[in-house]
């Protein structure tokens, strides 16, 4: 039941404190307004008003400080630290500045970097509360326990009324093991103030490991729940009293509940599953275990314990391949070669049962209390014990992940799908807030189309622009307003009805007249809207062979061709799906006729940003990660404001398991206005 103290840093203050004296009344009136959505919390909203004023003055420091606060309320404490510097560069005398960037950093785990930029701050305002309490707080992560108790007292000389100060302190009496000193801390910051959270959960953890007083643990964690009745980590540890208490349905109720808050909780899905064995409630457990192993799929304790209940079940080749992964992760291990010797005695294998039955022996007689404690701590450490559910932050002192880990725990969140409704993304109360704690399914940004129809947000209010198709559009030669967009809205029928009757106009101008090419790019577009792809690429074909040098004409078949790919899985004329074999064959035609059709437009017009990131994408979508890169590079290049193409890339960089690159886009992505980048940037950084 650890708890974590958050850096903190007064949002109301800063922003109060920031007095900006622009030139232009345009660049006043932008950071007015982006300070006002800063102020409501529409920190996306807040970004995109500081990156105009950026633009247009990007010598100002107050702009990059402002952005560094609202990339710092989103969690993304490298875009925070990268904008915080830039204000230092331009403004060295910037307290707040100094703060954020040292906020940043801590949590990001750097925390020696942090204790730099607060002894800067510091300087500047000598007992600055705020600053003195990160400071401490870095100190303790660094275990430099005597220096960080050294800023605590200092800062309760200073501020003996607040709270958090003597929490502070407490936290590194209990990492000194002084229980006795703890408790008075804990004690004297309720005193202070009885609404103070991490008071109680502290008190709780130190009744459970220092006292065994399960009671009175109880009991705070009771008055924590309710300052808090909406975290999950609270009903959890409150769940694993209860079952030390005896009460197996009070430890259900709450197991039940943490997940209603959090559904894909792994301690508490993990947890209810062991209660439910108990009962010999299999099914329901093995659910649970289920759920547990897709979040981890190397979760070698949820893998033991399912293998014990398919083993229950009479599922032997279940149980087998579980305990199998369970013994290659752990060689040493004698219960692995117990169970799965058992499992093959039940399945009547019985000279495989003898020889594991064997190795589980030798092992045993191997198994010194050193390395039997070694493998208690590596197998609990796979999943968290009981009273282990925090409610603070994660410990920013962890080393950085491997590229292997990053990879698999990317591929494991790309399963995480909570059918949220995307276009929650539209309206403002999607983004306004700390949008990155909202649940978004993770996908890339879909490929940029062709439409007379587009759906803006508050954050992207404009198209994007090809040169062709504003050429196009001032010919007025079409029938609609033709942009780009990948932002394209459910039409009503109506809307559907005007274009059919567009197509109907086409085909009895183009009966009487010698077609132009105009024609038949109007004509295809009208197709692509009511989704006739296979009319829409013989038009675009016309095109074609009218004017080969047109690169829309190649666009519009490239557009085509991949709604029929997406389409490809559908019934044929006689109701049943073509045979695999020949799925995957039209499927790779198809794919490469898309990706030459790019080619092409790339060969008209080279700097074409928007056909390389589809050219991109779609190859990212289809796993080819070097040309993916190449691409979407290329699109960056061209267009250094092009979100999409970064978020994409970032993606690209996460699930080829290099974090620090893909993090690094996908902040760019979130400032740019691309919202999931955020929501992204949290899951990873877990």
């Amino acid at each position: 039941m650890t708890t974590h103290f958050r850096p903190i840093i007064f949002l109301l203050c800063l922003i109060a404190g920031v007095a900006g004296s622009l030139a232009q009344i345009n660049t006043d009136q932008v950071m007015r307004i982006g300070q006002n959505a800063l102020y409501f919390e529409d920190y996306m909203l807040s970004i995109q008003y500081f990156n105009q004023a950026i633009q247009a003055k990007p010598y100002l420091a107050q702009p990059y400080f402002l952005r560094s606060i609202a990339k710092l309320n989103l969690e993304d404490y490298a875009g925070a630290e990268a904008d915080a510097s830039q204000a230092l560069e331009l403004n060295p005398y910037l307290s707040d500045a100094w703060e954020v960037r040292g906020v940043a950093r801590q949590n990001q785990g750097r925390n020696r970097g942090a204790i730099a930029d607060y002894d800067e701050a510091l300087r500047l305002l000598p007992r600055n509360r705020s600053l003195l309490f990160n400071k401490a707080l870095a100190l303790s992560d660094l275990n430099d326990y005597d220096a960080a108790a050294e800023t605590f007292e200092e800062i309760i000389r200073y501020y003996p009324g607040f709270a958090n100060a003597y929490l502070g302190r407490a936290r590194t009496s209990l990492e000194r093991k002084d229980t006795v000193a703890a408790v008075a801390d804990i004690d004297k910051a309720l005193a202070l103030n009885p609404n103070t959270l991490n008071g109680y959960i502290m008190r709780a953890d130190i009744a459970i490991n220092s006292q065994g007083d399960y009671e009175k643990a109880m009991a705070d964690i009771d008055r924590a729940i309710k300052l808090q009745p909406h975290l999950a980590g609270l009903y959890i540890n409150r769940a694993f009293l209860r079952y030390k208490l005896d009460s197996y349905s009070g430890a259900m109720a709450d197991y039940d509940y943490a997940l209603t808050l959090d559904p894909l909780n792994a301690v508490a899905l993990f947890n209810r599953a062991l209660l439910l064995m108990e009962v010999n409630a299999n099914d329901l457990a093995l659910e649970d275990f289920n759920k547990v192993l897709r979040l981890d799929p190397d979760d070698v304790r949820a893998l033991y314990n399912r293998a014990l209940i398919h083993k229950a079940k009479g599922n032997y080749n279940e149980a087998v391949a579980d305990i199998t992964r369970v013994a290659d992760e752990y060689p040493d291990f004698p219960g692995a070669f117990y169970l799965r010797g058992a499992v093959y005695r039940d399945q009547g294998k019985l000279a495989k049962a003898e020889a594991d039955f064997k190795k589980a022996d030798a092992l045993s007689r191997a198994l010194t209390p050193e390395v039997a404690a070694k493998y208690d701590r590596e197998i609990a450490a796979s999943v968290p014990d009981m009273a282990s559910e925090g409610t603070g932050d994660s410990d920013t002192s962890a080393p950085a992940a491997s590229q292997s880990s990053v990879s698999r725990k990317f591929a494991q969140l790309l399963t995480v799908n909570d059918n949220a409704d995307f276009r929650e993304e539209y309206n403002n109360s999607a983004i306004r807030g700390r949008i990155q704690d909202r649940n978004l399914n993770i996908e890339t940004e879909p490929m940029m189309m062709l439409s007379f129809y587009s759906s803006p947000t508050e954050l992207h209010r404009n198209t994007y622009y090809i040169r062709e198709v504003d050429d196009l559009n001032t010919t007025r030669q079409l029938r609609f307003v033709l942009v780009v967009t990948n932002k394209v809205p459910t039409l009503d029928e109506a809307t559907i009805s005007r274009h059919f009757q567009s197509i109907d106009y086409y085909n009895s101008y183009l009966a009487t007249h010698e077609g132009r090419p105009v024609d038949y790019i109007g004509r295809a577009l009208d197709f692509l809207t009511v989704r006739d792809y296979t009319n829409a690429e013989k038009d675009a074909a016309r095109v074609i062979d009218l004017t080969p040098d047109q690169p829309l004409a190649y666009l519009i078949r490239a557009q085509a061709r991949y709604g029929s790919y997406l389409l490809g899985n559908t019934p044929g004329e006689n109701g049943k799906k073509q045979d695999a074999l020949a799925r995957a064959s039209l499927a790779a035609k198809n794919l490469a006729d898309i990706i030459a059709d790019y080619d092409k437009v790339l060969e008209l017009s080279p700097s074409m940003a928007i056909a390389w990131f589809n050219k991109g994408t779609l190859m990212l979508e289809n796993e080819d990660y070097s040309g993916a890169a190449a691409a979407l590079s290329k699109a960056i290049e061209l267009k250094p404001d092009f979100g999409e193409a970064y978020y994409n890339r970032g993606y690209l960089e996460l699930k080829a398991g290099r974090q620090a690159e893909g993090l690094a886009d996908l902040g760019k992505a979130g400032e740019l206005g691309i919202v999931p980048a955020y929501n992204l940037i949290k899951r990873m950084s877990r």
